[in-house]
């Protein structure tokens, strides 16, 4: 299904990449394996959306809650994600991403917090697509950060608390909300994801597991948001 010049592209999508480790269950392979395979669905995609014309990309990469799953898979993911930093910099200076990490970074190893801040300053002056990577992320824990950030200044008098002044002590403080939310492998929640910032979002779910998710998916995707009527609680 190719988009038609006349499609109208959201400017922000956020994904939830669901699926990982019944992909590679179903192939009598590790949850690690699935997780790697992810990983590169990962760098296609973010070529595709730059391509199309996407200029917010973000993906829920890891979880305050992800922390519960055994030792063995958090380990694992660790260590993925040491390596995804290096090859996304690369993939970044290619294709003029700039990448974002939302979430609080303090609870991982200072290596991979170097990691972080390392690939937010040596992209920061990219102009294309803006990469968001939500990692020790949760939208009810960046809520409360946000709010702890917020008390302090009006308790000296710096603030007067609107909704314009709250999301700005938010993580993504300078991007804008998503126009479309896509989740894949079927399933109908959101995770405690960006709980602020979908409030007028299109959901959008496949049953596709995200290993298999394509460029093909995404148009399904693009295709069906076309189809919404956006009021934002208004009557047109």
């Amino acid at each position: 299904m190719a988009l038609d010049s006349n499609m109208v592209i959201p400017a922000h999508v956020a994904l939830i990449l669901d699926g990982n480790g019944r992909w590679a269950k179903k192939r009598g392979l590790p949850r690690t394996f699935g997780h790697k395979e992810g990983c590169v669905t990962v760098e296609k995609t973010v070529e595709i959306a730059a391509r199309m014309g996407i200029k917010y990309l973000t993906v829920y990469g890891f979880s305050t809650e992800n922390w519960k799953r055994s030792e063995e898979e958090v380990g694992a993911l660790m260590q993925l994600f040491r390596y995804y930093m290096v090859l996304l910099l690369k993939i970044a200076s290619a294709n003029n991403v700039r990448v974002k990490m939302i979430g609080d970074r303090r609870r991982f190893a200072q290596d991979i917090i170097d990691g972080i801040n390392r690939l937010e300053e040596e992209t920061k002056d990219n102009t294309g697509l803006t990469f968001v990577i939500a990692v020790n992320y949760g939208g009810r824990d960046e809520i409360r950060r946000a709010a702890a950030k917020l008390a302090e200044d009006v308790k000296a008098g710096k603030e007067d608390i609107t909704e314009s002044v709250f999301a700005s002590y938010l993580d993504t403080a300078d991007i804008p909300d998503p126009d479309l939310l896509i989740r894949t492998s079927g399933e109908l929640r959101l995770s405690n994801y960006l709980l602020w910032q979908l409030a007028y979002t299109e959901l959008y779910v496949t049953d596709c597991l995200w290993p298999d998710f394509d460029e093909k998916e995404l148009e399904k995707a693009i295709f069906q948001y076309n189809k919404r009527d956006r009021r934002f609680g208004g009557v047109k």
